[in-house]
């Protein structure tokens, strides 16, 4: 009941300052405060320009001009950044409920013009002002569950089989139903009501073997109604600032089970691999697999990506060729040109380096493929696991999907076209002509695209050519490396490592 009033509560707040807000707009200018008449004279509130945004005449870079220089402010506290994500995802529902019946195209604006005025200045901000990476072996792993009744196992098995769970911090994005709940699409098409979904994270810190560790703060939470939920890639967004210092970065499923030791040997692979800036990825095996007894034997690659057909996933790139391709085990991992979201390893500076993008709402597909040409472009190298540690479980029949929360909470149906137009943004990125600048509408799907997009250490170029992708002709050319376990093309110094282990 005391949850349920302060997030009812924190509801009313928010609604209280958007009416604040509001008012605040029909202020004289002479009777703003000193900085604000500043801003306004030089044309720097973001707010009052978003109509050059939308048209694409000025970048939001531009109306800031250099607003977010680096500076001595301190760290954000944890509990500065949980209230203000919280009261921001609150603001745009509130937002959205006024767009219930628009188009896709006035959905994706609505959250847009929210973002550019809020949620992105305030993430600029948040990256000069994050905490120093800590050199204490600590593992920050970032979980986003969607109404999933796995999530308390995952949590408890996390724990149980780390074999240093005081050095284990979870970032918990929870997205549940807590009324009116409706089940995933059963046979014949229907839904059923049912009951609201279990809340993980107060389970878990009321548990035995979860108390201690919710005391200490092991756990750090966003609580996320379902009408209010943004989709996968929006959540590890979210789940990706509730990191705070630690020196390893994982991210995961909330529908996990994990070998003995998962996160030590998640390290010690991590730090195997032959470079300065590794990632270690790969899709895991089912949750059937029995972990234990799978250390010695050789583990899945993700080497095959394929132009998706159907309408739905607008031809982006999706990951298929997960299989074993090594005959043995050998100890050193091995290159591999894609990251999957399942399973995910890296050094922390990587979240500064390479940020999770705040205009990607509403997608669920291209997150891997966007993530993989970040990294590479901004000099890490991809390696798959040499060992299998977590298992994922793939199949989930019936139960609720997030677009399905999509169209209850605007119109049904139009998740897809959602999906398809900010895709395109993603599509800008990797290089597909027909999203080239000049081709795209609105101009709004590429606000602060550079400020999240590819590095400057490694051309695009170079690795669409190392992995086989035209994105003018939509082909997919069979390259080898990957699926023969040898080095890339470029990195043949490191073949004394792997020599007698092909195959």
């Amino acid at each position: 009941k005391t949850l349920i009033f302060k997030r009812s509560l924190r509801k009313t707040v928010v609604k209280k300052r958007r009416q604040l807000r509001s008012a605040l707009k029909t202020l004289a200018h002479n009777h703003m405060p000193m900085r604000l008449q500043k801003l306004r004279e030089e044309g720097e509130i973001v707010g009052e320009r978003l109509g050059e945004i939308r048209d694409g005449s000025e970048t939001v870079e531009e109306v800031l001009h250099g607003q977010f220089s680096a500076n001595e402010k301190p760290p954000l506290t944890l509990e500065e950044i949980q209230d203000y994500l919280t009261d921001w995802i609150h603001t745009l529902h509130e937002v959205l409920i006024d767009a219930k019946h628009e188009t896709h195209f006035g959905i994706w604006q609505a959250y847009h013009d929210l973002a550019v005025k809020t949620l992105y200045p305030w993430d600029r901000d948040y990256l000069e002002r994050m905490p120093q990476r800590r050199e204490d072996g600590t593992v920050f792993l970032s979980i986003a569950t969607y109404r999933d009744e796995n999530c308390l196992n995952t949590l408890k098995w996390a724990f149980q089989n780390a074999k240093h769970p005081e050095k284990l911090f979870i970032g918990l994005v929870q997205q549940n139903c807590e009324k009116d709940c409706q089940s995933g699409v059963l046979e014949g098409g229907g839904t059923a009501p049912v009951e609201p979904d279990v809340d993980c994270h107060k389970e878990f810190c009321q548990s035995e073997e979860g108390k201690e560790l919710c005391k200490n703060g092991h756990i750090r939470a966003l609580h996320i109604n379902e009408p209010e939920s943004l989709g996968p890639y929006a959540a590890r967004f979210f789940a990706s600032k509730l990191w705070y210092g630690e020196q390893w970065f994982m991210q995961i499923d909330a529908h996990m089970t994990f070998a003995k030791n998962w996160d030590t040997i998640s390290i010690e692979m991590l730090q195997k691999a032959p470079s300065k800036k590794p990632v270690l990825s790969h899709y895991p095996p089912s949750h059937k697999a029995p972990l234990e007894t799978m250390q010695q034997k050789p583990a899945s690659r993700l080497c095959g990506p394929v132009f998706a057909t159907s309408d739905l996933e607008n031809q982006i790139i999706r990951l298929e060729g997960a299989n074993i391709y090594d005959k043995k085990h050998w100890a050193t991992p091995r290159f591999a040109p894609f990251t999957a979201a399942g399973y995910f390893v890296a050094h922390s500076d990587f979240l500064k380096e390479v940020p999770f993008d705040p205009f990607l709402p509403w997608i669920f597909m291209g997150e891997e493929i966007i993530m993989s040409t970040r990294l590479w472009t901004a000099g890490y190298d991809i390696f798959s696991p040499s060992q299998n540690v977590v298992g994922h479980i793939y199949v989930r029949r019936h139960k609720p999907k997030f677009w399905e929360s999509v169209h209850r909470a605007f119109t049904n149906g139009v998740h897809n076209p959602l999906q398809m137009l900010i895709l395109n943004r993603i599509k800008y990125q990797l290089g597909y002509p027909e999203a080239s600048k000049d081709m795209l509408k609105p101009k709004t799907l590429l606000t602060a695209v550079e400020q999240y997009s590819m590095g400057k250490e490694r051309p695009l170029e170079t690795y669409l050519e190392l992995v086989g992708l035209d994105m003018v002709k939509k082909e997919v050319t069979y390259t080898g490396w990957c699926e023969e376990g040898k080095v890339p093309p470029g990195l043949e110094e490191f073949e004394p490592l792997y020599e007698g282990s092909y195959n």
